[in-house]
């Protein structure tokens, strides 16, 4: 096999079957003999993205805390590409890797001491040491990089490619990446794929005490890295030291492999779950480490008595313990499903593929609802369902608190706009992942909203807020005709109307606040924004935020049904770049740093006028109208799965940029009546580049045409290699598709008629 440099070398590692008693069948995936070993990926991925991205200038330094693997990767990735590399380690560094790095031209830096926290709480404080010294320095992060996990995608598709399907991967678990990366993309096409993750006693990884002079290396840690997901695990075993370099003399003599003793203990663990696997299971254990740098530690007899090894108990079963016992010998355990906790939901679109989502991460979906009733497809849900009153936060505060008392809870969400504030409460309150309960109220109050926004500099239209009829002569004057009026607080385009004259805007004010609880029996505000009406385009800006750094996701086109309502009928993702496009990012970005809103998705509605653009909202959620499933067919990027992991504080994967377009068309209605069939709904889905489509309203509902995003019937979604492509595949699938439609009785006979779908 041909390569161009030993960065090009990289991976392409066998996998070989072991020699074992019986009929479960045990593959190695020999890691061991990338050129340094596994973490030669890792290194490779994070360089070249850092080199891509900018992060990491031509010839600057690159900086890391490690043991061995690592930074041997390091080292040889900075070695090709002209980097200088410098390692932070400690003095249980082997000679041999010690000589590997210097010889590579690396300045290795060895803590004296340890820390508070043990050995790798040194090397961090050393390390941050080195970032002020060195400015420009580029830091991998390996615990919490989310290209650690990536780089093992590559590494599951080897496996695939060399076996198919596997029953149960072993791994040994430091920073998480290998296991975990390797586990969530085998899982995409095995999803009963099993996950079984070895640690050494004295790691705290899986709720055991820390143990800072443990023996081992290359796995366990004293810390809890951002990397290590959970969710992905379902089965720990610890080893204690005698156990893992014991096991790695057995598969030294066994099956002729010369490795180190993380490999030693995943071999250990696939020899012991033979006898509870099915006849012809398929076990492929990663094995990471050479062991040319353990000869004169535990293969050395001398070393092995000079550590008073054999002191240590000697399991030669596992034992089963339940998860949180202290553990001293070879001892396994299930890893505890969290409950991912759903405040209501989304009737429509997102509402149940999250709670599927949910179970697919490892976690369990619970359901917090006052009406079950009114999800349609809920029982077909893995969640659990627990009926109260979601509208009384200070019962739901006690509920919950006494549940986290009896299960470990990873998050709490929600996919209704009008429960937004009570999960970011609730979260606040058991010190959960998300946004602060405030920033998320600023955006649900759109009247609070404007406020911040006009203090931060950003365009504003005019406005006034208005709580009783006799105040509406002045905010029109203020505001301006035309007008839009519209509720504070509520959704999906609901209230919301273009008024041109003042008895126009009287008339919808009053409708408004009449209204004194929402259709989830809450209490409304009882106020009513006027603003100034701005033409043009409108878009939308899709963000992800996470430490308060705020990503772009990318910009949707919007298309908005005919005035006086404000309904969006239809849209494309992304949107082509314009002279603005820049403009409008910055837009989002400022918008979301006046509000406070720093974790997760949020989706941010601009307006594009002549002086620039205008935020018209900010939801402090995903998109709505489908906008996630065209973000995911045009970058391959799964938004409810990033927003799930957020709630749930899981790590999640770099976002991708768009490499196709994709759209959507609401399906409509101009005429008032009884929907009696939908027809060319199959004849649509069949045409090119049609990806779904879908009709919710049901035969025998009333329809009419749609005054909020509540009147819409259905979509059609489409893709394709550019924007005009989409919208040429969604206007032929919309022209094969109509509504029969009875029209409202007026005193004279019905009849039948056939409308086409308007969009």
């Amino acid at each position: 096999m041909r390569f161009d440099s030993m960065v090009d070398a990289i991976g392409h590692t066998p996998l070989v079957r072991l020699r074992a008693p019986g009929d479960v069948q045990l593959y190695a995936k020999l890691e061991l003999q990338n050129p340094y070993g596994m973490k030669d990926r890792v290194a490779r991925e994070v360089v070249l993205a850092a080199r891509e991205s900018g992060e990491l200038a031509p010839g600057a330094p690159i900086l890391e805390s490690s043991s061995g693997t690592l930074a041997l990767g390091l080292a040889l990735v900075g070695a090709v590409l002209g980097h200088p590399v410098h390692i932070v380690t400690d003095p249980r560094i082997d000679p041999i890797t010690l000589a590997k790095l210097r010889a590579l031209g690396c300045v290795v830096h060895v803590v004296p001491a340890m820390a508070r926290h043990g050995w790798q709480s040194a090397r961090l404080e050393r390390l941050a040491e080195l970032r002020r010294e060195l400015p420009g320095a580029y830091w991998p992060q390996q615990y919490g990089n989310p290209l650690n996990p990536r780089a093992y995608r590559a590494l599951a598709r080897e496996i695939t490619a060399d076996l198919g399907q596997v029953d149960v991967l072993v791994g040994s678990v430091g920073s998480g990446g290998s296991l975990c990366g390797a586990a969530r993309a085998l899982r995409e096409h095995q999803p009963a794929l099993r996950v079984v993750a070895v640690d050494c006693v004295g790691s705290v990884l899986f709720g055991q005490p820390d143990l800072p002079r443990r023996r081992q290396s290359g796995l366990g840690n004293s810390l809890h890295p951002e990397n290590l997901d959970h969710a992905v695990i379902d089965e720990i075993h610890w080893l204690n030291d005698r156990e893992a370099f014991a096991a790695t003399r057995d598969l030294a003599r066994e099956q002729a492999i010369f490795a180190g003793n993380s490999a030693g203990s995943v071999y250990q663990v696939m020899k012991g779950l033979t006898a509870r696997l099915a006849r012809g299971a398929r076990v492929v254990g990663i094995l990471p480490d050479r062991g040319d740098r353990y000869a004169e530690g535990f293969y050395d007899d001398t070393y092995w008595t000079e550590q008073r090894l054999d002191d240590l108990p000697l399991a030669r079963e596992p034992v089963p313990v339940p998860y949180g016992s202290q553990v001293t010998s070879w001892s396994y355990a299930p890893v505890p499903r969290r409950e991912l906790i759903f405040v209501e939901s989304n009737t429509t679109g997102t509402g149940m593929l999250a709670l599927r989502q949910a179970a697919r991460l490892g976690l369990r979906p619970v359901l917090l609802t006052n009406r079950p009733g009114r999800y349609l497809g809920l029982s077909d849900t893995p969640a659990e369902v627990v009926e109260c009153d979601t509208n009384d936060i200070d019962a739901l505060r006690a509920s919950l608190s006494r549940r986290a008392r009896r299960r470990p809870l990873a998050g709490i969400t929600t996919t209704s706009e009008f429960y937004l504030v009570t999960a970011a409460t609730l979260a606040n309150c058991l010190r959960l992942a998300g946004s602060g309960a405030d920033a998320v109220a600023a955006c649900r109050d759109k009247a609070r909203t404007r406020v911040l926004l006009h203090r931060a500099g950003l365009a504003q239209p005019r406005y006034a807020v208005v709580r009783a009829p006799d105040q509406v002569a002045a905010a029109v004057a203020r505001a301006g005709l035309p007008c839009v009026v519209k509720p504070t607080d509520d959704s999906a385009s609901t209230g919301v109307r273009l008024c041109r004259t003042e008895a126009e805007a009287r008339a919808q004010v009053a409708a408004l606040l009449a209204v004194s609880v929402n259709v989830r029996g809450q209490a409304t505000s009882g106020a009513v924004l006027v603003e100034q009406y701005l033409a043009g385009p409108e878009v939308s800006v899709e963000t992800f935020a996470s430490d308060g750094r705020v990503e772009i996701v990318g910009v949707t086109a919007k298309e908005v049904g005919p005035e006086p309502h404000f309904v969006e009928v239809g849209h494309v993702f992304p949107a082509a770049q314009g002279p603005a496009s820049e403009a409008v990012r910055e837009t989002a970005r400022r918008a979301l740093v006046a509000v406070g809103l720093g974790h997760g998705a949020a989706h941010v509605e601009i307006r594009l006028t002549d002086a620039g653009p205008v935020v018209v909202e900010i939801n402090a959620r995903l998109a709505g109208g489908m906008i996630p499933e065209l973000i995911r067919l045009a970058s391959g990027l799964d938004l409810v799965e990033r927003q799930l992991r957020a709630a749930a504080g899981l790590p999640v994967e770099p976002l991708a940029p768009p490499t196709r377009y994709a759209g959507i068309r609401f399906l409509t209605t101009a005429t008032s009546g009884v929907l009696r069939a939908v027809d060319g709904v199959e004849e649509a889905a069949a045409l090119p580049g049609v990806r779904d489509v879908t009709v919710t309203a049901r035969p025998g509902a009333t329809v009419g045409p749609a005054v909020d995003a509540y009147g819409r019937l259905g979509w059609v979604i489409a893709d394709g290699d550019s924007p005009e492509a989409v919208r040429a595949s969604l206007d032929e699938a919309l022209a094969r598709v109509a509504l029969e439609v009875t029209p409202a009785s007026d005193g004279t006979a019905a009849t039948d008629e056939k409308v086409m779908v308007r969009a």
